[in-house]
């Protein structure tokens, strides 16, 4: 890591795996530890080396705020207590002060390496501890400056990965200074399952929020020559959140505007649209979910363009959901999902099932197609009460969108793989749905459209049963696994289609708790 430069008070010079900070004032050195914040994981050990009084429990302490976003959250310094344990959502912390330690070897005693198992720890005094700390663990060195407020504060990084997520944020910060947003105090939001990271950021009681997401590069071949992530069409970089969302806003519907965006680096600064969602203590709220269903009906009366432009002028091409697409989702239930249940897949197995969906997927050749969102479901969606018409449901996380039968989005919303929506609630939904679209169009064909329905949401089913499965069993996230049975009682709801009985039938005798039909 080699350069210098200037960011909202503080002066940074980087040497090898080394920053050293001029922190201008105490609100500088606030700033730089919430970027330090931002990019803590479990695991992450932060050493804090500095004289009596240099500032370390007041940067631990803006830390620890940063990560909890609460500015007013008591953090007490835990000189006599030794530990002082955090459970925060976002990431758990333990905060040592080892300055009243004895023996080195005590630190043993203070479960150290359990805190470190599922979260971060902060360490003041660590050289009390001396040979019993990870040999990987920053030290973050804190030193007045001539003025009374000013801190030096040195990073010295070890951990290569640890370093390339602090050279990361420091972007984030530079880029936040150039859209205008030069002090702004910058909140880690609670991630999901992908890639992408998201903050909010605050200036003087506005508030924005900041994607993360730089370019992915491809993954290994795993069909055809081509990647997973090109074989189902996921958007690689930022681009086509900021085609798709000009998109939307330009037909009408609620995507963010974008306030500034560095393509190149994957940084944009979106509108906050609030954080009210469309479900109450884990069940949906039904008057949400009818204004999300309608505005679905609307979405779909509209002829789409398949292309749509970017800032640079040039023009995004949204990718076809085609077939080879849908049955590589699909076969992530056969692998994954079917060893987790216990059975033993073949090949011969697998050319049955590929062959069972090639028939279902063939069945849509006649599909009316328009832009599929593909993730249109209750995470996604931010209701703003004070909004009319379909401006009370904001859109996001729509950069995987695709051109395809408009009966996907629909399904993906009443088949929420994290909300049980009620099978009664579901059928009125469903139903208001080919009302709205009659509205628009009175020739809307029902029938054609219920065999999409339940073609694609068997199809996303088995896909999430596999991607749940695989975050379970491969990035030791268990938590997922609770999804299941609500996913095979959607599953047996979608699979009841006359015209999907030997689907059904081949996924009940899987050991998917799916009766039979008559």
């Amino acid at each position: 890591m080699s350069g210098q430069g200037n960011s909202a008070g503080a002066h940074l010079l980087v040497t090898d795996t080394s920053l050293h900070f001029d922190c201008a004032d105490e609100a500088a050195t606030g700033r730089l530890a919430q970027d330090l914040a931002a990019v803590l994981k479990p695991g992450d050990c932060l050493l804090l080396v500095g004289d009596l009084g240099a500032g370390k429990s007041t940067f631990a302490r803006a830390l620890i705020r940063s990560v909890a976003g609460d500015d007013d959250l008591e953090v007490p310094s835990p000189t006599f207590t030794l530990v002082q344990t955090y459970d925060l959502a976002r990431l758990p912390i333990a905060h040592f002060d080892l300055y009243r330690l004895e023996e080195a070897e005590e630190i043993e005693e203070l479960a150290l390496d359990e805190a470190l198992e599922g979260g971060a720890a902060l360490i003041e005094w660590p050289e009390r501890a001396s040979g019993h700390l990870p040999a990987r663990a920053t030290v973050i060195r804190i030193e007045p400056l001539d003025h009374p407020t000013g801190r030096r504060i040195s990073l010295h990084m070890p951990d290569d990965d640890f370093a390339g997520r602090v050279a990361r944020s420091r972007e984030i910060r530079e880029f936040l200074d150039q859209a205008g947003w030069p002090a702004a105090r910058r909140v880690p939001l609670q991630g999901d399952a992908s890639s992408r990271a998201y903050e909010t950021v605050h200036r003087n009681g506005e508030t924005a929020v900041l994607m993360n997401a730089p370019a992915r590069p491809d993954g290994p071949p795993v069909r055809d020559g081509l990647p997973y992530s090109r074989l189902v069409h996921l958007a690689e970089d930022v681009r086509p959140f900021v085609a798709v969302g000009k998109g939307l806003r330009r037909a009408g519907f609620a995507a963010p505007e974008i306030y500034a965006a560095d393509l190149d680096a994957g940084l944009l600064l979106l509108e906050d649209l609030g954080r009210e969602g469309v479900v109450r203590e884990g069940a949906p709220i039904a008057e949400r979910y009818a204004a999300a269903v309608d505005l679905l009906a609307d979405f779909h009366a509209i002829a789409m363009p398949e292309e749509t432009p970017l800032p640079d002028g040039t023009l995004y091409r949204l990718p076809r959901y085609d077939q080879r697409a849908l049955l590589f989702e699909a076969e992530l239930f056969f692998d994954w999902y079917l060893p987790y249940a216990g059975a033993a897949p073949d090949e011969g197995l697998r050319a049955e099932f590929i062959a069972l969906w090639r028939n279902a997927l063939a069945m849509m050749s006649d599909s009316d197609t328009t832009w599929v969102l593909r993730d249109y479901h209750s995470p996604n969606l931010i209701w703003r009460e004070e909004r009319t018409g379909n401006g009370r449901l904001g859109l996001i996380d729509f950069q995987d969108a695709v051109i395809g039968p408009a009966a996907y989005d629909l399904g993906s919303l009443l088949f929420d793989a994290r909300v049980t929506v009620p099978a009664p609630l579901e059928r009125e939904l469903f139903a208001r749905y080919v009302a709205g679209r009659r509205l628009h169009d009175a020739d809307f064909d029902a029938d054609r459209f219920a065999r999409d329905y339940a073609i694609l949401s068997a199809q996303r089913l088995s896909k999430i049963f596999g991607i749940f499965v695989r975050l379970a069993r491969r990035d030791g996230k268990p938590g997922y696994l609770a999804h299941l049975p609500r996913l095979e009682a959607y599953m047996a709801k979608a699979l009841s289609h006359p015209l999907l009985e030997e689907l059904r039938a081949w996924y009940r005798a899987r050991g998917l708790n799916i009766p039979s039909i008559g």
